[in-house]
């Protein structure tokens, strides 16, 4: 069945910059090829937050954000002739109440960039100084990497400071020393370089300093992604080191940043890469997520990454016809029966091939609606919604066309039963959770097959297990929480429960037959507030003693 989006009109035309791509290209979904979990890993963005909660909490917590790289503690840069701010340590307060963790970049210690090196004594000093602010500040759980230099290929000090390759090794030795938990991040190149790689993670390996969660930048746009992360892999199992966590912690250049369209790409091959999170690049205002808000008002960007914010249930496989042009991720959520589609970055009329649509019936409604690259000063209050109609779906297949595309803007497709779904969400897999020092699982018995596992704790804020679910209800009131869980250690074990910052209770698991199978539940009440609120079940967390035993989290339901 083919679905024409009649009436679809250029939303913006002539953006300065934008592809001028060929017409009539088509990426095809499949519904039925889940290959990872939601997690949202390219949500999150270099200098993100500034102080005095700057975006608000409103304009944060429908994007769901991964991971943020902030600025040291007593941060000294002064971005882009801006006065220091952004301070990791002064954020997190309002980055942990919607969810995202946070890396620390300790070279931001230095007011400019690139850095002036001083001394080795300077520099170790204000490596001492970061990790025991970080340590006195107790309350604090969302810190999980510090990354020890930012872009070395052309800001490290040679003549200076020696080898780069020894200065990780001493600040890494300097790190752990008084801190031996925090994950350590790196190299952090502005550019993937198989041989600068190669030459450093020998050196790494040879003296025990190898990064915990390895890390580059990709700004030259994202037609080179999947080539560096193939390449990464390769190189890693040739020396043979363990594989490690992807963090791309700035991407996208000065011009594309803006560009939903250009966007869609990095995202749509971030996941497909399997990278563990992504960082919008910091080109201009601090305190925005680099453009996504104004004056705490929506840009068209910030739509973009909302779509990506609503998706749950499993990233499905997504195939583009080349790395450049038309590219775009999608989700389906098996519990709401829902296909999400996020695609951009060609003009004219294109098309979107789904199959695997089976599980939602024979009639369906097929909502088409886009947003622009408008810039970062323009507020875009809502989505233009292109079509809103029914198609029938044959042979479990269906292909919407969309006209007069702009390479720029992006596009947002949403397929659904047209009957049977539920008004709003009402289940959340732990999975697609704002996760902490835990671990995600496969289960055959596990709700859309993912499980959250691992949760552990032992009374140090970094080492607190615990899983932050956003959730978004339509009345203020108590609902019913059901939580799915596994807890085999043959007696009840305990989490404590908070939600939106308030008293902890304690939820009691009693004992199930295994790891990793899942059908029990228990059910308490939680009072929640109108829209979006965050829930926690937590093993340890901040102003909470601990829970006992061990269990493993498949979802939590409100009704």
């Amino acid at each position: 069945m083919s679905v024409v989006v009649a009436g679809a009109a250029a939303l913006f035309v002539g953006v300065a910059g934008g592809p001028a791509n060929a017409a009539n290209s088509t990426l095809t979904v499949n519904a039925a090829s889940p290959f990872r979990p939601v997690s949202h890993v390219g949500a999150g963005g270099l200098y993100a937050l500034a102080e005095n909660n700057q975006p608000a909490d409103a304009m944060l917590l429908p994007l769901k954000l991964h991971t943020l790289t902030q600025p040291a503690p007593g941060v000294g840069q002064r971005p882009n002739g801006q006065p220091p701010g952004g301070d990791s340590l002064l954020v997190a307060p309002q980055a942990t109440r919607v969810g995202a963790a946070e890396y620390i970049r300790m070279p931001d210690i230095y007011p400019d960039f690139p850095y002036r090196w001083v001394s080795w004594n300077d520099w170790l000093a204000k490596v001492d100084a970061q990790v025991n602010a970080r340590l006195a500040a107790t309350a604090t759980s969302n810190i999980t990497g510090w990354e020890l230099w930012n872009e070395p290929d052309w800001t490290w000090n040679t003549s200076a400071a020696g080898s780069f390759n020894a200065g990780w090794v001493r600040t890494f030795q300097r790190v752990r020393a008084r801190d031996p938990l925090t994950p350590i991040v790196g190299p952090s190149t502005a550019v993937y370089n198989e041989s600068w790689m190669r030459s450093f993670l020998t050196y790494a390996r040879d003296n025990n300093a190898l990064p915990d969660i390895i890390c580059w930048h990709e700004l030259e746009g994202s037609a080179r992604i999947a080539g560096d992360i193939a390449n990464y892999r390769a190189l890693e199992a040739s020396l043979g080191i363990s594989p490690r966590r992807i963090s791309i912690n700035e991407y996208a250049t000065p011009t594309e940043v803006d560009q939903p369209g250009s966007v869609a790409s990095y995202l749509a091959k971030f996941e497909r890469g399997g990278v563990d999170n992504a960082h919008r690049a910091f080109w201009y205002e601090y305190g925005t997520v680099n453009g996504l808000t104004v004056n705490n008002q929506p840009t068209g960007s910030w739509w973009l990454y909302k779509w990506y914010g609503d998706m749950a249930g499993n990233m499905v496989v997504t195939t583009p016809r080349a790395q450049t042009g038309l590219d775009g991720f999608a989700s389906h959520d098996p519990t709401r029966r829902i296909v999400n589609v996020v695609f951009g970055g060609e003009s004219g009329t294109n098309h979107v091939r789904v199959t695997g649509l089976s599980s939602l019936g024979s009639s369906v409604r097929v909502l088409v609606e886009s947003t622009p690259a408008a810039g970062r000063f323009t507020q875009v209050s809502a989505p233009t919604v292109i079509s809103n109609t029914t198609a029938t779906v044959t042979n479990g297949e269906l292909t919407v066309t969309v006209p007069n595309m702009t390479a720029t803007s992006g596009y947002h497709l949403v397929i659904q039963p047209t009957s049977g779904v539920p008004s709003y969400q009402q289940r959340y897999e732990a999975e697609n959770g704002s996760i902490f020092r835990a671990n995600r699982f496969g289960s055959s018995s596990a709700s859309a097959g993912g499980y959250v596992g691992q949760i552990d704790n032992t009374g140090d804020p970094r080492t607190a297990s615990y899983v932050d679910f956003i959730v978004t209800v339509p009345t203020a009131r108590n609902y019913t929480m059901r939580i799915g869980y596994a807890n085999a250690t043959g007696a009840t074990a305990t989490h404590g429960l908070a939600y939106n910052g308030g008293p902890w209770s304690t939820v009691s698991y009693p004992p199930t037959a295994a790891w990793g199978r899942f059908g029990a539940t228990v059910s308490t009440t939680v009072t929640l507030r109108a829209g979006h609120n965050v829930i926690r079940l937590a093993k340890g967390s901040p102003y909470f003693a601990g829970g006992t035993g061990y269990a493993e989290l498949d979802y939590i339901e409100l009704s």
